[in-house]
C-alpha cells in the first residue's frame, strides 16, 4: 500500500474524537491553533508542510496510532515495527494529558470544570466541552504547561485521586530518567546552582520563555566549495555539527530549519525571508552558520562574503518587530583568520606549571585530519577583514557567539565535527537542565575549547561572545531525557577533555 494510501485509510476510519486526539497529541508540533483542524487528512497535510511525516519517515504516523491504541489499524498499514530512533516529536507531557483524560469520566469532568469556574471562561465549561479541550484551556491561561502540573495536581487530588498519583508517579519517573543518564538534572546540585535558576533574589528576571514555541533555529550548513574557484576546501565533517545541532536544539524546543550549501545570495535571502516572518508567537530565534570566514564574516560556498553585521541587522527591531524585545541568538563556526592561538603556561600559586601541555592533550595518531574554516591566504585575512566591533548592531537583545576570537583559526575533524560545536552541544545537553543561564553556558564552552589540543599543528583555540541581552537567557527544562540512540560519550565525540 503507498504511502499517501495509508494516511487516506486513516482519515476512513479514525472518528471525530480521534482526530482531536491527534491534534492534541501533536500540538507541540504544529505550533498552531488545532482548532482548525477538522479531519486527519488535514492534520497529516500540516504535518507534511513541516517535514514531520513523510513515506520515509512515517514515524510519527505510527506513534499516533499507538498511543491511541489503533492496534489494529497499524497492523492494516504494516506500521507496528515502525519505531523513532530519534528524539520523540510526541512529548511525555503530552502524552501524558491524553492518557488522564482517557480515565476521567463525565461526572468527574462536570467537577473539574466546576472547580475552574473562576478561572475559565464560560464557553469553556460548557457540557459539550471534552476534558483534552479543558486542558488546551488551561494552557492559554497558562494555569498547565509541561513545568506547571500543580493546578491539575491539586483538581485530581480532589476529583480522582488515583490519577493525582499517576501525575507524581510520571514526574518522579522523569527525574529518575534524568538522574540515571546524567543529562538532565531538575533539582539544583547546591546553592549555587540555586542562585543560577533564578532563586537569587538579586538576579534581574530572565528573558520570557512561555511562548508555545520556542523559536526558529536556523542553521546554515556550508560544505561545498567546489564553486569557490578553489579557494576553500570542502568542509568534512560539517554534517556531524549539524546533526548535534539539530538534535540539541529541537530538545531544546526550537523548529530548526538548514540551509545547506548557500551561496552569499543565498544566506542574505534566506535571512531576510526569516526576518520577515512573524514570530510574536515565539521566545527567541537562533542562527548557527557553519562554513568557511574571516575576521568578523563567513564565506558562502561560491566564495562570496558575508559580514556578521549583514545577517544581525536584518534582525533588528526596525526590520523585524516581532523580534523586539527578545533574544536573538548567533552561533559561527568558521575561522576569523589564519594565526594559530599559542599556548601560554598558567601560574599557580605563585608557580608555573610546566605540564599545562601533558594535562589536555588530545590524541595524538598520526592518522587524525584536522581542518580549519579559515582563508586559504594571509591575502584574503589582511583585505577582506571587518573589524571585530561590528559583529554585535547598536540594538538590544543580541548575543553573538565565535568559534574562535579574531584572527586565529577554528579547529574542524572530518570524524568529529569542529571543536566548538561540540562544545556547545555537550554544555546546553548538562546545564539546561540545571537552570544555567546561556552566557554561563558560553563560558563553560569557552573553557572546554580553551583545554582542547592537538600535538599535529600545535592546534589550540579560544572562542569568544559577544552580548547586548538586557537580562539572562534561561531555556525551559527540557521534557524527559536527551533521547539518543547512541551514548553521551560518543554523541559528543573524544575530543571533549573534561
Amino acid at each position: 500500500m503507498e504511502f499517501r494510501e495509508k494516511l487516506l485509510k486513516v482519515d476512513q476510519v479514525l472518528n471525530s474524537d480521534d482526530t482531536k486526539a491527534l491534534a492534541f497529541l501533536c500540538k507541540d508540533i504544529l505550533k498552531c491553533d488545532i482548532s482548525s483542524v477538522e479531519s486527519p487528512i488535514d492534520l497529516f497535510k500540516i504535518l507534511e508542510e513541516k517535514d514531520d511525516l513523510s513515506e520515509d519517515q512515517p514515524y510519527l504516523l505510527a506513534d499516533l496510532l499507538r498511543v491511541i491504541e489503533h492496534f489494529q489499524l497499524l497492523r492494516e498499514l504494516d506500521l507496528n515495527s515502525t519505531m523513532s530512533t530519534t528524539v520523540n516529536p510526541i512529548t511525555p507531557y503530552r502524552k501524558l494529558l491524553y492518557e488522564l483524560s482517557k480515565d476521567i469520566g463525565q461526572k468527574e469532568l462536570k467537577k473539574i470544570k466546576f472547580l475552574l469556574t473562576k478561572d475559565l471562561q464560560r464557553s469553556a465549561l460548557e457540557l459539550n466541552v471534552s476534558t483534552l479541550e479543558v486542558f488546551l484551556e488551561m494552557e492559554r491561561k497558562d494555569l498547565l504547561s509541561s513545568s506547571n502540573l500543580l493546578r491539575l495536581e491539586q483538581i485530581l487530588k480532589d476529583v480522582r485521586p488515583v490519577l493525582w498519583k499517576q501525575i507524581l508517579q510520571f514526574k518522579d519517573s522523569q527525574g529518575k530518567i534524568a538522574q540515571e543518564t546524567g543529562l538532565v538534572d531538575l533539582r539544583p546540585r547546591s546553592s549555587s546552582d540555586a542562585s543560577r535558576r533564578g532563586k537569587d533574589q538579586t538576579d534581574p528576571p530572565p528573558y520570557p520563555m512561555k511562548a508555545q514555541q520556542r523559536g526558529i533555529c536556523w542553521i546554515v550548513n556550508n560544505f561545498d566549495f567546489s564553486r569557490s574557484s578553489g579557494k576553500h576546501k570542502n568542509r568534512e565533517g560539517t554534517d556531524i555539527d549539524e546533526g548535534r545541532l539539530s538534535l540539541v536544539f529541537r530538545w531544546l524546543g526550537f523548529e530548526v530549519e538548514v540551509l545547506p550549501d548557500a551561496t552569499r545570495d543565498q544566506m542574505l535571502s534566506s535571512m531576510r525571508e526569516l526576518a520577515g516572518r512573524d514570530h510574536s508567537g515565539m521566545d527567541c530565534v537562533a542562527c548557527v552558520v557553519l562554513s568557511h570566514g574571516l575576521e568578523g564574516g563567513v564565506y558562502g560556498v561560491d566564495g562570496g562574503k558575508v559580514r556578521l553585521k549583514e545577517l544581525t541587522e536584518l534582525l533588528h527591531g526596525v526590520r523585524c518587530p516581532s523580534l523586539r524585545g527578545k533574544p536573538k541568538l548567533f552561533f559561527i563556526q568558521a575561522c576569523q583568520g589564519n594565526k594559530k592561538e599559542q599556548a601560554v603556561p598558567v601560574p599557580a600559586n605563585g608557580t608555573v606549571n610546566p605540564k599545562v601541555h601533558d594535562q589536555t592533550d588530545g590524541p595524538s595518531g598520526p592518522g587524525v585530519n584536522i581542518q580549519t574554516d579559515g582563508p586559504s591566504s594571509p591575502v584574503d585575512i589582511c583585505s577582506d577583514a571587518v573589524v571585530a566591533s561590528e559583529l554585535l548592531p547598536s540594538t538590544a537583545d543580541f548575543l553573538t557567539a565565535m568559534a574562535t576570537t579574531p584572527s586565529h583559526v577554528s579547529v574542524r575533524l572530518e570524524d568529529k565535527g569542529s571543536w566548538f560545536i561540540q562544545s556547545l552541544c555537550k554544555n546546553l545537553v548538562q546545564l539546561v537542565p540545571q537552570g544555567q543561564d546561556l552566557v554561563s553556558i558560553l563560558t563553560n564552552v569557552n573553557d572546554d575549547v580553551s583545554k582542547m589540543f592537538k600535538r599535529i599543528g600545535g592546534c589550540r583555540q579560544m572562542p569568544q561572545h559577544s552580548s547586548s541581552l538586557r537580562t539572562r537567557v534561561v531555556f525551559p527544562v527540557p521534557e524527559g531525557r536527551f533521547n539518543h540512540k547512541v551514548t553521551f560519550d560518543d554523541f559528543l565525540g573524544e575530543e571533549s577533555t573534561v
